[in-house]
């Protein structure tokens, strides 16, 4: 987790071009099929291996978790019909709701059993198993010292699900919307293995069934016949788009072969689409922080020295208002706002003018034996969306003012981020979009225990011992102050430069209905309609 023509109005004959997928255009007079760019291309399709937002917005219209998003994205009922919690808060019992997997076989309870202990597996090489330590055994069953079968999950009968943990999880409900709890298919995943996403394989519980497939291209889903409501969908057909060029992105939505275009939106044109397009363009607060990560096992960010200078040295103001422009806010904190009553802590230099932070970064660099005769010279590795190379070039110049020389290697998302994931880089430019509304979802990344996520290999026993502690503390005033004390201890640490904290870059046609602005940025197809009579903008 970026002027032009006349707006084109209308509601029909806008035939798609380029890579469009064979006979889409927006003709079709019962309006039923939505075009959605969805940034990058997806590295897989399996919620239990799946990592990125753009994976997301995919697999949340396929499956359908215990809880699920709700039209404003809060956490409601999904194939959980309720809940009930033991008296020490740590065992939780599920009634599942009577549905059916896409091929008309009854979803159960064994399934949800199957699919956490298929996430416990070491050889499963779920990327995003630390998200459930929580769960009873799971940590030790994903670093292979007891079997999977000991996780918490057991299954009462078909339609009775039980979950113990380790510790209380005042987020349960968000966390059982993500797709790391989902359920899969044992029948199909044990018949096809990792073959089992193929469009001629894949059976889902959610609204949506992956029809085609085609890479760097699009995506198609269907209405899963086997969905209770299905016929009350609005939207049968969805398609998606990789567009990490939100240039080309922003051409395709003017020229009406997009519906929706998800994060995608360059920063240059932020000022005249909000003259000329503003009821097209949603802004809005957004729980995304971007900062900088330093790889703290290798030379010369094991020093220090060399963090501090690099962090003083970025100009946030900057970055905002002059090269982001979309009404982000300067980060000095990983932790954004909209973390329900946590107050962030700040690195130290927050108040002081650049002038000063910049000498400051000199002199450390001094120290640290670097100077124009042995400058500090690196690769950033960054995504190759417009506004992280935008935001990446403007670094390199703020760098370059204090004698630092960086190298911009920017790719795809989903290679950037397998890249970091094998902790192949120096500094890396990287983002967080929280999974569910609370502090512990971005100081887990940082955790020692944290193996794929963490990934500048930092590790410090007392900011771990802290965020262990707020686990284990009942008292929520005093739980948040152990996270900020834990935050305070990764900021004073420099393993990452705050950057800025994000807003919603979404174009959504006035076609488009029932699309709610919400500081996730999750908006499940389910809950979209069409109206093609509407003038399109």
């Amino acid at each position: 987790m970026a002027g032009g023509a006349a707006v084109l109005v209308g509601g029909g004959a806008y035939a798609l071009k380029g890579k469009s997928g064979p006979g889409m255009n927006f003709s079709n007079a019962d309006g039923h099929t939505l075009f959605r760019g969805n940034g990058a291309e997806p590295d897989t399709l399996d919620p239990h291996k799946a990592s990125g937002n753009w994976e997301n917005n995919i697999i949340g219209d396929m499956f359908l978790g215990l809880m699920t998003d709700g039209m404003n994205a809060e956490a409601v009922p999904g194939a959980a019909e309720s809940f009930t919690v033991s008296g020490n808060g740590l065992i939780y019992t599920f009634k599942l709701r009577d549905h059916m997997w896409s091929d008309g076989t009854p979803v159960t309870a064994s399934d949800f059993v199957y699919s956490f202990r298929r996430m416990a597996n070491p050889k499963t090489a779920a990327q995003y198993v630390s998200i459930l330590y929580p769960m009873m055994n799971m940590q030790e069953a994903a670093a292979g010292h007891v079997p999977p079968e000991s996780v918490g999950a057991r299954a009462i009968d078909d339609r009775t699900l039980e979950l113990s943990f380790r510790f209380q999880v005042p987020y349960i409900r968000e966390l059982l919307t993500h797709y790391t709890t989902f359920a899969v298919p044992p029948h199909v995943v044990e018949k096809h293995g990792e073959g089992w996403t193929r469009p001629e394989n894949i059976v889902v519980n959610g609204a949506y069934v992956l029809n085609e497939w085609i890479p760097n291209d699009h995506i198609r889903l269907e209405r899963n016949r086997f969905y209770a409501g299905h016929d009350k969908l609005a939207i049968r057909t969805v398609y998606f788009y990789p567009t990490q060029d939100a240039s080309a992105a922003l051409k395709r939505f003017r020229a009406g072969e997009f519906d929706v275009v998800t994060d995608s939106v360059p920063p240059q044109q932020i000022n005249w689409l909000k003259l000329y397009l503003p009821h097209t363009l949603r802004l809005s607060p957004y729980i995304l922080s971007q900062y900088l990560q330093f790889n703290v096992q290798r030379k010369p960010f094991d020093d220090l020295r060399v963090r501090q200078a690099l962090s003083l040295a970025i100009d946030r103001e900057i970055l905002v208002s002059k090269v982001t422009r979309a009404g982000e806010i300067a980060a000095y904190s990983l932790v954004p706002s909209g973390m329900p009553a946590y107050r962030s802590a700040e690195v130290t230099f927050r108040n002081k003018a650049m002038a000063e932070r910049v000498a400051r970064a000199k002199a450390l660099l001094a120290a640290a034996g670097h100077g124009p005769g042995n400058p500090v010279t690196f690769e950033l590795n960054t995504t190759n969306t417009t506004e992280s190379r935008i935001a990446s070039v403007a670094l390199q110049g703020m760098w370059n003012d204090i004698g630092v020389k960086a190298r911009l290697l920017p790719m795809d998302s989903q290679i950037h981020y397998n890249t970091l994931r094998k902790r192949d880089f120096d500094v890396c430019w990287a983002g967080w979009i929280a999974d569910y509304r609370d502090p512990k979802n971005y100081l887990t990344l940082f955790q020692s225990t944290t193996t794929d996520l963490n990934y500048g290999g930092y590790s410090n026993p007392h900011f771990d011992a802290l965020v262990d502690r707020s686990d284990n503390e009942r008292d929520a005033a005093k739980r948040q102050v152990l996270l900020r004390q834990a935050e305070q201890i990764l900021l004073d640490d420099v393993a990452i430069a705050p950057g800025y904290f994000g807003v919603t870059r979404n174009l959504v046609s006035s076609q488009v209905k029932g699309w709610t602005n919400n500081n996730v940025n999750v908006h499940r197809t389910r809950y979209l309609s069409l109206d093609r009579a509407v003038r399109y903008a």
